[in-house]
Protein backbone atom coordinates (compact mmCIF):
# COMPACT_ATOMS: atom_id res chain seq x y z
CA UNK A 1 0.00 0.00 0.00
CA UNK A 2 2.73 2.46 0.94
CA UNK A 3 4.56 2.08 -2.38
CA UNK A 4 1.50 2.90 -4.47
CA UNK A 5 1.49 6.50 -5.65
CA UNK A 6 -1.48 8.72 -6.38
CA UNK A 7 -1.07 11.59 -8.80
CA UNK A 8 -2.53 15.06 -8.30
CA UNK A 9 -2.55 17.44 -11.27
CA UNK A 10 -2.32 21.15 -10.47
CA UNK A 11 -3.30 23.88 -12.92
CA UNK A 12 -2.20 27.28 -11.54
CA UNK A 13 -3.01 30.69 -12.96
CA UNK A 14 -0.01 31.93 -15.01
CA UNK A 15 0.98 34.70 -12.61
CA UNK A 16 4.10 34.41 -10.50
CA UNK A 17 2.38 34.90 -7.14
CA UNK A 18 -0.22 32.23 -7.94
CA UNK A 19 2.42 29.76 -9.14
CA UNK A 20 4.54 30.31 -6.04
CA UNK A 21 1.50 29.63 -3.82
CA UNK A 22 0.69 26.52 -5.87
CA UNK A 23 4.20 25.16 -5.36
CA UNK A 24 3.97 25.79 -1.63
CA UNK A 25 0.62 23.99 -1.20
CA UNK A 26 1.98 21.13 -3.33
CA UNK A 27 4.94 20.88 -0.93
CA UNK A 28 2.58 20.75 2.03
CA UNK A 29 0.56 17.91 0.49
CA UNK A 30 3.48 15.71 -0.56
CA UNK A 31 5.19 16.26 2.79
CA UNK A 32 2.09 15.04 4.60
CA UNK A 33 1.36 12.06 2.34
CA UNK A 34 4.25 9.96 1.06
CA UNK A 35 2.05 8.15 -1.46
CA UNK A 36 1.29 11.36 -3.34
CA UNK A 37 3.08 12.96 -6.24
CA UNK A 38 2.15 16.21 -7.95
CA UNK A 39 2.42 17.39 -11.53
CA UNK A 40 2.05 21.14 -12.07
CA UNK A 41 0.94 22.12 -15.58
CA UNK A 42 2.40 25.53 -16.41
CA UNK A 43 0.41 27.75 -18.76
CA UNK A 44 2.67 30.15 -20.65
CA UNK A 45 1.53 33.71 -19.81
CA UNK A 46 1.23 36.43 -22.43
CA UNK A 47 4.39 38.48 -22.74
CA UNK A 48 7.94 37.08 -22.90
CA UNK A 49 9.07 38.75 -19.70
CA UNK A 50 6.26 37.25 -17.61
CA UNK A 51 7.11 33.79 -18.88
CA UNK A 52 10.82 34.19 -18.22
CA UNK A 53 10.17 35.29 -14.63
CA UNK A 54 8.09 32.14 -14.02
CA UNK A 55 10.69 29.92 -15.68
CA UNK A 56 13.47 31.46 -13.59
CA UNK A 57 11.49 30.85 -10.41
CA UNK A 58 10.84 27.18 -11.26
CA UNK A 59 14.50 26.61 -12.15
CA UNK A 60 15.58 28.21 -8.86
CA UNK A 61 13.66 25.69 -6.73
CA UNK A 62 16.01 23.51 -4.65
CA UNK A 63 16.08 19.80 -5.37
CA UNK A 64 15.19 17.68 -2.36
CA UNK A 65 13.07 14.70 -1.38
CA UNK A 66 9.94 16.84 -1.41
CA UNK A 67 10.42 18.49 -4.78
CA UNK A 68 11.41 15.12 -6.28
CA UNK A 69 7.71 14.28 -6.11
CA UNK A 70 6.71 17.60 -7.69
CA UNK A 71 7.23 17.91 -11.44
CA UNK A 72 6.50 20.71 -13.88
CA UNK A 73 5.12 20.33 -17.38
CA UNK A 74 5.14 23.51 -19.51
CA UNK A 75 2.13 23.60 -21.80
CA UNK A 76 2.46 24.74 -25.42
CA UNK A 77 2.40 28.48 -26.01
CA UNK A 78 -1.04 29.51 -27.19
CA UNK A 79 -2.08 32.72 -28.86
CA UNK A 80 -2.17 35.40 -26.14
CA UNK A 81 -5.43 37.25 -25.57
CA UNK A 82 -5.67 40.50 -27.52
CA UNK A 83 -5.54 43.22 -24.86
CA UNK A 84 -5.96 46.23 -27.12
CA UNK A 85 -9.74 46.36 -26.79
CA UNK A 86 -10.35 46.94 -23.08
CA UNK A 87 -14.06 46.23 -23.51
CA UNK A 88 -13.25 42.66 -24.55
CA UNK A 89 -10.38 42.04 -22.16
CA UNK A 90 -12.25 39.61 -19.88
CA UNK A 91 -13.82 37.73 -22.78
CA UNK A 92 -10.39 37.44 -24.39
CA UNK A 93 -8.87 36.22 -21.13
CA UNK A 94 -11.64 33.64 -20.69
CA UNK A 95 -11.12 32.39 -24.24
CA UNK A 96 -7.36 32.23 -23.60
CA UNK A 97 -7.81 30.02 -20.53
CA UNK A 98 -10.38 27.77 -22.21
CA UNK A 99 -8.09 27.33 -25.22
CA UNK A 100 -5.65 25.54 -22.89
CA UNK A 101 -8.10 22.77 -22.01
CA UNK A 102 -6.85 20.71 -24.95
CA UNK A 103 -3.25 21.07 -23.77
CA UNK A 104 -4.20 20.04 -20.23
CA UNK A 105 -6.09 17.04 -21.59
CA UNK A 106 -3.11 15.98 -23.71
CA UNK A 107 -0.61 16.50 -20.88
CA UNK A 108 -2.64 14.37 -18.46
CA UNK A 109 -3.14 11.63 -21.05
CA UNK A 110 0.61 11.59 -21.67
CA UNK A 111 1.33 11.55 -17.93
CA UNK A 112 -0.90 8.53 -17.32
CA UNK A 113 0.61 6.59 -20.22
CA UNK A 114 4.11 6.70 -18.75
CA UNK A 115 5.45 3.49 -17.15
CA UNK A 116 5.14 3.56 -13.39
CA UNK A 117 2.75 6.49 -13.32
CA UNK A 118 0.46 6.65 -10.33
CA UNK A 119 -3.28 6.61 -10.32
CA UNK A 120 -4.81 10.00 -11.10
CA UNK A 121 -6.73 10.98 -7.97
CA UNK A 122 -7.77 14.53 -8.79
CA UNK A 123 -7.15 17.99 -10.17
CA UNK A 124 -6.34 21.03 -8.05
CA UNK A 125 -7.01 24.18 -10.09
CA UNK A 126 -6.52 27.85 -9.41
CA UNK A 127 -9.61 29.96 -8.75
CA UNK A 128 -9.14 31.53 -12.22
CA UNK A 129 -8.71 28.14 -13.93
CA UNK A 130 -12.05 26.56 -13.05
CA UNK A 131 -12.77 25.86 -16.72
CA UNK A 132 -10.38 22.91 -16.22
CA UNK A 133 -13.07 21.20 -14.13
CA UNK A 134 -14.49 20.08 -17.48
CA UNK A 135 -11.23 18.28 -18.29
CA UNK A 136 -11.11 16.58 -14.88
CA UNK A 137 -14.65 15.33 -15.48
CA UNK A 138 -13.45 13.65 -18.68
CA UNK A 139 -10.98 11.65 -16.56
CA UNK A 140 -13.69 10.91 -13.95
CA UNK A 141 -11.73 12.49 -11.11
CA UNK A 142 -12.78 15.23 -8.69
CA UNK A 143 -11.57 18.81 -8.89
CA UNK A 144 -10.54 20.84 -5.88
CA UNK A 145 -10.07 24.59 -6.24
CA UNK A 146 -7.11 26.35 -4.64
CA UNK A 147 -8.49 29.76 -3.68
CA UNK A 148 -5.58 32.17 -3.29
CA UNK A 149 -7.57 35.00 -1.73
CA UNK A 150 -9.62 35.37 1.45
CA UNK A 151 -12.47 33.29 2.78
CA UNK A 152 -14.49 36.50 2.99
CA UNK A 153 -13.88 37.20 -0.71
CA UNK A 154 -14.93 33.66 -1.62
CA UNK A 155 -18.18 34.22 0.24
CA UNK A 156 -18.62 37.56 -1.50
CA UNK A 157 -18.13 36.06 -4.98
CA UNK A 158 -20.73 33.39 -4.35
CA UNK A 159 -23.09 35.89 -2.72
CA UNK A 160 -23.14 38.30 -5.66
CA UNK A 161 -23.58 35.36 -8.04
CA UNK A 162 -26.67 34.37 -6.03
CA UNK A 163 -27.95 37.95 -6.20
CA UNK A 164 -27.46 37.92 -9.96
CA UNK A 165 -28.81 34.46 -10.77
CA UNK A 166 -31.49 33.85 -8.14
CA UNK A 167 -32.70 37.35 -7.25
CA UNK A 168 -32.33 39.13 -10.58
CA UNK A 169 -30.17 41.82 -8.97
CA UNK A 170 -28.25 44.08 -11.34
CA UNK A 171 -24.79 43.55 -9.85
CA UNK A 172 -23.25 46.13 -12.19
CA UNK A 173 -25.63 48.85 -10.98
CA UNK A 174 -25.13 47.79 -7.36
CA UNK A 175 -21.33 47.88 -7.67
CA UNK A 176 -21.42 51.39 -9.13
CA UNK A 177 -23.79 52.76 -6.49
CA UNK A 178 -22.82 54.51 -3.25
CA UNK A 179 -24.29 52.38 -0.50
CA UNK A 180 -23.53 49.57 1.95
CA UNK A 181 -24.80 46.02 1.89
CA UNK A 182 -24.78 43.07 4.29
CA UNK A 183 -22.64 40.26 2.90
CA UNK A 184 -22.36 36.77 4.43
CA UNK A 185 -18.89 36.34 5.86
CA UNK A 186 -18.53 40.00 6.85
CA UNK A 187 -19.54 41.27 10.28
CA UNK A 188 -19.88 44.87 9.11
CA UNK A 189 -21.90 46.16 6.14
CA UNK A 190 -19.63 46.30 3.09
CA UNK A 191 -19.43 49.61 1.18
CA UNK A 192 -20.03 49.09 -2.53
CA UNK A 193 -17.02 51.34 -3.21
CA UNK A 194 -14.74 48.48 -2.07
CA UNK A 195 -16.47 45.85 -4.23
CA UNK A 196 -14.33 43.74 -6.54
CA UNK A 197 -13.24 46.01 -9.41
CA UNK A 198 -14.28 43.36 -11.93
CA UNK A 199 -17.90 44.21 -11.10
CA UNK A 200 -17.54 47.84 -12.23
CA UNK A 201 -18.06 46.86 -15.90
CA UNK A 202 -20.83 44.76 -17.40
CA UNK A 203 -18.38 42.48 -19.14
CA UNK A 204 -16.51 42.06 -15.87
CA UNK A 205 -19.75 41.08 -14.10
CA UNK A 206 -20.43 38.43 -16.74
CA UNK A 207 -16.93 37.01 -16.32
CA UNK A 208 -17.17 37.08 -12.51
CA UNK A 209 -20.50 35.26 -12.57
CA UNK A 210 -19.08 32.49 -14.77
CA UNK A 211 -16.14 32.05 -12.39
CA UNK A 212 -18.44 31.84 -9.37
CA UNK A 213 -20.76 29.31 -11.03
CA UNK A 214 -17.82 27.02 -11.81
CA UNK A 215 -16.61 27.29 -8.20
CA UNK A 216 -19.81 25.57 -7.13
CA UNK A 217 -18.91 22.55 -9.29
CA UNK A 218 -15.76 21.83 -7.28
CA UNK A 219 -15.54 18.85 -4.96
CA UNK A 220 -13.90 21.08 -2.35
CA UNK A 221 -12.18 24.45 -2.01
CA UNK A 222 -8.79 24.91 -0.38
CA UNK A 223 -8.41 28.48 0.92
CA UNK A 224 -5.12 30.17 1.71
CA UNK A 225 -6.22 31.41 5.10
CA UNK A 226 -6.54 30.05 8.63
CA UNK A 227 -9.44 29.63 11.00
CA UNK A 228 -8.17 31.97 13.71
CA UNK A 229 -7.77 34.85 11.23
CA UNK A 230 -11.10 34.60 9.38
CA UNK A 231 -13.28 32.77 11.88
CA UNK A 232 -16.55 34.49 10.95
CA UNK A 233 -16.05 34.17 7.19
CA UNK A 234 -15.06 30.49 7.38
CA UNK A 235 -17.96 29.59 9.65
CA UNK A 236 -20.31 31.39 7.25
CA UNK A 237 -19.05 29.32 4.32
CA UNK A 238 -19.31 26.07 6.27
CA UNK A 239 -22.91 26.86 7.25
CA UNK A 240 -24.04 27.23 3.62
CA UNK A 241 -24.85 23.79 2.22
CA UNK A 242 -24.90 25.16 -1.34
CA UNK A 243 -21.14 25.82 -1.14
CA UNK A 244 -18.60 22.98 -1.57
CA UNK A 245 -16.69 21.98 1.58
CA UNK A 246 -13.95 24.48 2.40
CA UNK A 247 -10.56 23.75 3.91
CA UNK A 248 -8.63 26.69 5.40
CA UNK A 249 -5.06 25.43 4.93
CA UNK A 250 -2.97 28.59 5.26
CA UNK A 251 -0.98 30.57 5.62
CA UNK A 252 0.68 29.10 2.53
CA UNK A 253 3.74 31.31 2.04
CA UNK A 254 6.88 31.30 -0.06
CA UNK A 255 9.52 32.56 2.34
CA UNK A 256 12.63 31.48 0.44
CA UNK A 257 12.82 34.35 -2.07
CA UNK A 258 12.65 33.82 -5.81
CA UNK A 259 14.78 33.53 -8.91
CA UNK A 260 17.98 33.58 -6.91
CA UNK A 261 17.62 37.34 -6.39
CA UNK A 262 18.87 39.02 -3.26
CA UNK A 263 18.88 42.54 -1.92
CA UNK A 264 21.96 44.73 -1.87
CA UNK A 265 23.91 43.75 1.24
CA UNK A 266 24.26 47.43 2.09
CA UNK A 267 20.51 47.66 2.71
CA UNK A 268 20.47 44.66 5.05
CA UNK A 269 23.52 46.00 6.90
CA UNK A 270 21.75 49.34 7.28
CA UNK A 271 18.65 47.59 8.66
CA UNK A 272 20.83 45.69 11.12
CA UNK A 273 21.91 49.04 12.58
CA UNK A 274 18.37 50.40 13.06
CA UNK A 275 16.29 50.19 16.27
CA UNK A 276 13.55 47.53 16.47
CA UNK A 277 10.27 48.36 14.68
CA UNK A 278 11.59 51.75 13.55
CA UNK A 279 11.52 51.32 9.75
CA UNK A 280 8.50 51.48 7.45
CA UNK A 281 8.62 49.26 4.35
CA UNK A 282 6.88 50.40 1.16
CA UNK A 283 6.38 47.55 -1.30
CA UNK A 284 3.53 47.20 -3.80
CA UNK A 285 3.72 43.73 -5.30
CA UNK A 286 4.89 42.36 -8.62
CA UNK A 287 2.76 44.83 -10.62
CA UNK A 288 3.21 47.83 -8.33
CA UNK A 289 4.44 51.02 -9.95
CA UNK A 290 3.51 54.72 -10.02
CA UNK A 291 3.86 57.66 -12.35
CA UNK A 292 6.26 60.49 -11.55
CA UNK A 293 3.61 62.70 -9.92
CA UNK A 294 2.62 59.96 -7.45
CA UNK A 295 6.25 59.04 -6.77
CA UNK A 296 6.97 62.62 -5.74
CA UNK A 297 3.98 62.64 -3.36
CA UNK A 298 5.21 59.43 -1.71
CA UNK A 299 8.68 60.93 -1.36
CA UNK A 300 7.29 64.08 0.27
CA UNK A 301 5.21 61.96 2.65
CA UNK A 302 8.26 59.99 3.72
CA UNK A 303 10.31 63.13 4.32
CA UNK A 304 7.54 64.82 6.28
CA UNK A 305 6.81 61.73 8.39
CA UNK A 306 10.37 61.63 9.69
CA UNK A 307 10.37 57.83 9.82
CA UNK A 308 13.13 55.58 8.59
CA UNK A 309 12.12 53.70 5.46
CA UNK A 310 12.91 51.13 2.78
CA UNK A 311 11.03 51.88 -0.44
CA UNK A 312 10.78 49.42 -3.33
CA UNK A 313 10.39 51.80 -6.28
CA UNK A 314 9.60 50.25 -9.67
CA UNK A 315 9.14 51.86 -13.06
CA UNK A 316 6.17 51.30 -15.36
CA UNK A 317 6.37 48.32 -17.72
CA UNK A 318 7.00 48.96 -21.37
CA UNK A 319 5.12 47.28 -24.20
CA UNK A 320 7.76 44.56 -24.46
CA UNK A 321 8.25 43.49 -20.86
CA UNK A 322 4.65 43.88 -19.56
CA UNK A 323 6.00 43.85 -15.99
CA UNK A 324 7.52 46.65 -13.89
CA UNK A 325 11.29 47.02 -13.90
CA UNK A 326 13.96 48.82 -11.92
CA UNK A 327 15.21 52.35 -12.57
CA UNK A 328 18.81 52.77 -13.66
CA UNK A 329 18.73 55.95 -11.58
CA UNK A 330 15.62 56.72 -9.47
CA UNK A 331 16.59 60.40 -9.38
CA UNK A 332 14.75 60.82 -12.70
CA UNK A 333 11.41 60.57 -10.85
CA UNK A 334 12.25 61.57 -7.28
CA UNK A 335 12.13 65.16 -6.01
CA UNK A 336 15.43 66.95 -6.51
CA UNK A 337 17.79 66.27 -3.62
CA UNK A 338 15.54 63.62 -2.03
CA UNK A 339 18.21 60.92 -1.87
CA UNK A 340 20.72 63.33 -0.38
CA UNK A 341 18.27 64.67 2.23
CA UNK A 342 17.24 61.16 3.30
CA UNK A 343 20.74 59.69 3.30
CA UNK A 344 21.03 57.61 6.46
CA UNK A 345 17.26 57.82 7.06
CA UNK A 346 16.01 55.62 4.26
CA UNK A 347 16.85 53.40 1.32
CA UNK A 348 15.29 53.49 -2.15
CA UNK A 349 15.67 50.12 -3.89
CA UNK A 350 14.26 48.41 -6.96
CA UNK A 351 12.91 44.89 -6.67
CA UNK A 352 12.93 43.81 -3.03
CA UNK A 353 12.62 40.44 -1.24
CA UNK A 354 9.51 41.43 0.66
CA UNK A 355 9.38 38.46 3.04
CA UNK A 356 13.05 38.86 3.96
CA UNK A 357 12.47 42.52 4.76
CA UNK A 358 9.29 41.90 6.77
CA UNK A 359 11.18 39.29 8.77
CA UNK A 360 13.75 41.87 9.89
CA UNK A 361 13.27 43.12 13.45
CA UNK A 362 13.88 46.74 12.39
CA UNK A 363 10.78 46.78 10.16
CA UNK A 364 7.78 48.02 12.12
CA UNK A 365 5.25 49.02 9.47
CA UNK A 366 4.30 48.02 5.94
CA UNK A 367 2.67 50.23 3.29
CA UNK A 368 1.05 47.61 1.08
CA UNK A 369 -1.19 47.24 -1.97
CA UNK A 370 -3.09 44.59 0.01
CA UNK A 371 -2.49 41.62 -2.23
CA UNK A 372 -3.49 38.63 -0.12
CA UNK A 373 -0.05 37.00 -0.16
CA UNK A 374 1.44 40.26 1.13
CA UNK A 375 -1.13 40.56 3.90
CA UNK A 376 -0.51 36.97 4.99
CA UNK A 377 3.22 37.70 5.11
CA UNK A 378 2.57 40.78 7.24
CA UNK A 379 0.55 38.69 9.69
CA UNK A 380 3.14 35.90 9.74
CA UNK A 381 5.92 38.33 10.63
CA UNK A 382 3.75 40.46 12.94
CA UNK A 383 4.11 43.71 10.99
CA UNK A 384 1.06 46.04 10.87
CA UNK A 385 -0.09 47.34 7.49
CA UNK A 386 -1.07 50.74 6.10
CA UNK A 387 -3.58 49.76 3.42
CA UNK A 388 -3.24 51.27 -0.06
CA UNK A 389 -5.08 48.92 -2.46
CA UNK A 390 -4.92 49.23 -6.23
CA UNK A 391 -6.56 46.53 -8.35
CA UNK A 392 -8.34 43.15 -8.36
CA UNK A 393 -9.98 42.39 -4.98
CA UNK A 394 -7.47 44.45 -3.01
CA UNK A 395 -10.06 47.03 -1.91
CA UNK A 396 -12.05 44.23 -0.25
CA UNK A 397 -8.88 42.87 1.33
CA UNK A 398 -8.12 46.35 2.68
CA UNK A 399 -11.63 46.72 4.11
CA UNK A 400 -11.38 43.32 5.78
CA UNK A 401 -7.91 43.79 7.26
CA UNK A 402 -8.74 47.31 8.55
CA UNK A 403 -12.40 47.14 9.59
CA UNK A 404 -13.22 43.47 10.07
CA UNK A 405 -9.95 42.27 11.60
CA UNK A 406 -8.42 45.46 13.04
CA UNK A 407 -4.92 44.47 11.92
CA UNK A 408 -4.17 47.52 9.75
CA UNK A 409 -4.75 51.23 9.29
CA UNK A 410 -6.23 52.83 6.21
CA UNK A 411 -4.40 55.10 3.82
CA UNK A 412 -7.33 54.87 1.40
CA UNK A 413 -9.09 51.52 1.26
CA UNK A 414 -11.20 52.33 -1.80
CA UNK A 415 -8.30 53.63 -3.90
CA UNK A 416 -8.21 52.26 -7.46
CA UNK A 417 -5.26 51.98 -9.81
CA UNK A 418 -6.51 49.28 -12.15
CA UNK A 419 -4.45 47.64 -14.87
CA UNK A 420 -7.27 46.56 -17.18
CA UNK A 421 -9.62 49.50 -16.64
CA UNK A 422 -7.55 52.67 -16.23
CA UNK A 423 -10.70 54.77 -16.69
CA UNK A 424 -11.62 53.71 -13.13
CA UNK A 425 -8.39 55.06 -11.67
CA UNK A 426 -8.76 57.67 -8.95
CA UNK A 427 -5.65 59.71 -9.59
CA UNK A 428 -2.95 60.83 -7.23
CA UNK A 429 -2.97 60.38 -3.46
CA UNK A 430 -1.55 63.44 -1.75
CA UNK A 431 1.49 63.46 0.52
CA UNK A 432 -0.58 64.44 3.58
CA UNK A 433 -2.85 61.40 3.26
CA UNK A 434 0.12 59.06 2.81
CA UNK A 435 2.06 60.67 5.65
CA UNK A 436 -0.92 60.27 7.97
CA UNK A 437 -1.14 56.56 7.17
CA UNK A 438 2.58 56.08 7.77
CA UNK A 439 2.43 57.80 11.15
CA UNK A 440 -0.64 55.87 12.27
CA UNK A 441 0.77 52.46 11.32
CA UNK A 442 4.05 53.20 13.10
CA UNK A 443 2.45 54.68 16.22
CA UNK A 444 -0.66 52.54 16.84
CA UNK A 445 0.44 50.25 19.67
CA UNK A 446 -2.95 48.53 19.93
CA UNK A 447 -2.88 47.33 16.32
CA UNK A 448 0.77 46.31 16.68
CA UNK A 449 -0.14 44.16 19.68
CA UNK A 450 -3.06 42.52 17.81
CA UNK A 451 -0.87 41.75 14.80
CA UNK A 452 1.79 40.16 17.03
CA UNK A 453 -0.87 37.98 18.64
CA UNK A 454 -2.23 36.94 15.24
CA UNK A 455 1.31 36.18 14.10
CA UNK A 456 1.62 33.61 16.88
CA UNK A 457 -1.72 32.10 15.88
CA UNK A 458 -0.68 31.90 12.22
CA UNK A 459 2.39 29.87 13.13
CA UNK A 460 0.43 27.63 15.49
CA UNK A 461 -2.13 26.92 12.75
CA UNK A 462 0.33 25.08 10.49
CA UNK A 463 2.13 22.89 13.03
CA UNK A 464 1.02 19.54 14.42
CA UNK A 465 -2.58 19.72 15.75
CA UNK A 466 -3.02 23.30 14.47
CA UNK A 467 -6.24 24.22 12.67
CA UNK A 468 -4.71 24.31 9.18
CA UNK A 469 -2.62 21.20 9.84
CA UNK A 470 -5.81 19.32 10.69
CA UNK A 471 -7.62 20.77 7.65
CA UNK A 472 -4.85 19.52 5.34
CA UNK A 473 -5.11 16.07 6.92
CA UNK A 474 -8.87 15.98 6.43
CA UNK A 475 -8.50 17.11 2.82
CA UNK A 476 -5.98 14.35 2.07
CA UNK A 477 -8.24 11.72 3.64
CA UNK A 478 -10.94 12.61 1.12
CA UNK A 479 -9.09 11.05 -1.77
CA UNK A 480 -6.06 9.13 -0.46
CA UNK A 481 -8.13 6.12 0.61
CA UNK A 482 -8.90 5.51 -3.05
CA UNK A 483 -5.24 4.92 -3.91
Amino acid sequence: MGSVVGELVFVPFPWLGHIMSTVEIAKVLVNREQRLSVTILVIQPPGPSSGSVITAYIESLPKNTTTNRISFVPLPQDEPPPMGDKKRSFTSFDDFMKSHRKYVRNAVTDLLSRPGSGRLVGFVVDMFCTCMIDVANEFNVPTEVFFTSTAAFLGFKLFVQTLNDDHNQDVFELSNSDTEISVPGFVHPVPTKVFWILLRTREGVEFAMSLARKLREAKAILINTFLELETHAIESLCADISIPPVYPVGPILCLEGRSGKSLDGDVMSWLDSQPPSSVVLLCFGSMGYFDEVQVKEIARALEQSGYRFVWSLRQAPDETTKVPGDYDDPRVVLPEGFLERTDGIGKVVGWAPQAELLAHSAVGGFVSHCGWNSLLESVWFGVPVAAWPMYAEQQMNAFEIVVELGLAVEIKWDHIKDILNPELNMGVLGAKEIESGIKRVMENTEIRKKVKEMSEKSRAAVVNSGSSYLAVGNFIKNFINNI
